[in-house]
């Protein structure tokens, strides 16, 4: 397949995949299955490699897309009807959106960052997870939001690893002023450090009382065969990772 599927015991009901860069129609940097409008792809070539998604995944409508900016807003979805029309057109601007609502899928593009998904088996989540992100609150804002019925399960999709997510002291020391126990996730490289999203993120997750966490473990930096990487190679597509209930 050219997407992978979480390995978290949620609910039959809750679906969710995060796509590779295999499988669309999109050339040169973009190859193939590139999903953002943003990035200079051309726009034909998305909106197939879109139908595709929608096809492949049996998806139940079109997805929610968002205008990412890196920034700490989460906003709520409803079902076009009842939000009064389409946001195919103008996205909302969040990094975060989630859904108590049957058949409305979330989703967020990463080439790098993480994308994080939750749920308790009502409520879905999906959340772009770069460091700017975390460090601003988008991580804390999807866990005090949405109306949990119970702590949610949580899975981390792929990310630029550990090891190969290097960043300056700037970074680390805006991170441990907000909370020392974040020091915990930067491991020094010469004059700068080794950054870990996962680490980062599994340390807000536990403060909100989430011990559910799974997935984990990619780097899209070290592989080139299955996902894009914006640090690796400067222009490139895009991933999605979706998240929708049904029933």
């Amino acid at each position: 397949m050219d997407w992978l599927l979480p390995d978290w015991p949620a609910p039959p009901h809750i679906h969710a995949a995060t796509t590779l860069r295999t499988g669309g129609v999109s050339r040169g940097p973009y190859r193939s299955w590139n999903l953002a409008t943003h990035v200079g792809d051309d726009p034909e070539a998305v909106a197939a490699n879109r139908t595709l998604l929608k096809q492949r995944l049996e998806l139940p409508g079109e997805p929610h897309w968002l205008n990412q900016t890196h920034g700490s807003r989460t906003i709520e979805i409803r079902p076009r009807k009842e939000a009064g029309g389409c946001d195919a057109d103008l996205p909302p601007v969040a990094d975060a959106s989630f859904t108590c609502f049957p058949e409305a899928v979330c989703v967020v593009l990463t080439a790098d960052c993480l994308p994080i998904l939750l749920t308790d088996g009502h409520t879905v989540a999906a959340v772009h997870g770069g460091w700017r992100g975390l460090l601003s609150g988008i991580l804390d804002n999807a866990l005090i939001s949405p109306p949990w019925r119970k702590p949610p399960l949580a899975w981390l999709g792929p990310a630029i690893g550990p090891r190969a997510f290097e960043v300056g002291a700037e970074v680390k020391e805006a991170f441990t002023a907000r909370n020392p126990v974040f020091a915990k996730a930067f491991h020094p490289s010469g004059d700068r450090f080794l950054a870990d999203l996962y680490h980062l993120a599994g340390i807000i997750l536990r403060r909100h009382g989430v011990t559910a966490i799974h997935g984990g473990g990619f780097c899209t930096h070290n592989d080139a065969g299955r996902f894009f990487s914006y640090r690796r190679d400067g222009v490139c597509g895009r991933m999605a990772t979706l998240i929708w209930r049904r029933g």
